[in-house]
């Protein structure tokens, strides 16, 4: 247990300790091995998604543009998580300054809100495609997409800021162990012993005002799809405009399920127990990041030829070099 500490430099001395899955400490080498194919598919699959489509001419389109958004946000979050999540696992537990906590809080949650805003586009696509599908060069256009893009990272970072800074004036009274394996604020506001209103409000405030807000219009722009794509003729309309949306509607609910629940828990589902925080939590941010690039880069069409196109490529190319050295 840790006593109240309310002098800046005892806090920077501080450490949190962060855990992994409790009562399952004897499968944690499985666990590892697990934990590490899912980065590892994350990594290379979000590098190789983004990397496709920036290099690809037939790709630069709006639709593909937010993809890449997409695979960076999880490039970026699958980074932020991974070094205290394979540390976690290897070591049982692992101890970090409260900075380097906030800093992993800060990028962790900025991210998410990122991401929320790349589905939210994404989705605002989808609705302009099969809704209004002959203005759709004129409503959506790259210089568009890129002004809701740099949107999207001064929204995250203006409203998750002020989150690390109130907790960083905050004192620290109770126990220093977390619940998850990175650094999430609610749980490390159960550690405050002040300001618990002020924080708590505001977290909420963040969480409907971004998250929350984006899950309300793209649930309203699936509502307008659904009522446009049942007015189609045929069968064979109605069955290829669901499958332009397929994709995203896999993603939104891949990302807000776990999310939702997680934060619903936190705020109002008492800490009898970690155990749901803590697989929610692992589901809401290794998931999404690992199955996101199978599900874009198998079901679209587009992305799989000109995967499969440079994959080929490369191939011949490595044919032909020995053939030109031979000769």
């Amino acid at each position: 247990m840790i006593s109240s500490i309310n002098a800046s430099d005892s806090r920077d001395v501080l450490t949190l300790v962060l855990v992994g899955i409790p009562g399952l400490e004897h499968i944690y080498p499985w666990i590892l091995v697990s934990f590490c194919f899912l980065y590892a598919i994350s990594l290379i699959g979000n590098s190789i998604l983004f990397f496709i489509i920036k290099t690809d001419t037939f790709l630069q389109t709006p639709m593909y543009d937010l993809v890449s958004r997409l695979a960076l946000t999880d490039l970026g979050l699958s980074l932020v998580t991974l070094p205290t999540v394979l540390g976690v696992f290897c070591l049982q537990s692992l101890r970090l300054s409260v900075p380097c906590c906030l800093l992993q809080m800060f990028f962790v949650h900025c991210l998410s809100v990122i991401e929320s805003s790349v589905l939210l586009t994404m989705a605002y696509d989808r609705f302009v495609a099969i809704c209004n599908p002959l203005r759709y060069s004129s409503l959506l256009t790259r210089p568009l997409t890129s002004r809701l893009g740099l949107f999207s990272v001064l929204r995250g970072v203006a409203v998750i800021l002020p989150i690390p800074l109130m907790l960083r004036c905050s004192s620290l009274c109770k126990s220093s162990i977390l619940s998850h394996a990175f650094c999430l604020h609610p749980d490390v506001m159960r550690l405050l012993c002040s300001h618990m209103s002020v924080n708590n409000l505001y977290s909420i405030f963040a969480v409907v005002s971004t998250m929350g807000l984006d899950a309300v219009f793209i649930t309203l722009s699936y509502v307008f799809i659904l009522r446009a794509v049942c007015g189609l003729g045929s069968s064979s309309e109605r069955c290829k405009a669901f499958h332009r949306c397929a994709c995203h509607i896999s993603v939104v609910l891949l990302f807000y399920s776990p999310m939702i629940s997680l934060s619903m828990i936190h705020r109002f589902g008492g800490h009898k127990t970690r155990f749901p925080h803590v697989v929610l939590a692992y589901l809401h941010f290794l998931l999404p990041p690992a199955l996101n690039p199978i599900l874009y880069g198998v079901n679209s069409k587009c992305i799989y030829q000109r995967l499969v196109h440079r994959i080929q490529h490369i191939r011949l190319d490595k044919v032909k070099k020995p053939q030109d050295n031979v000769q």
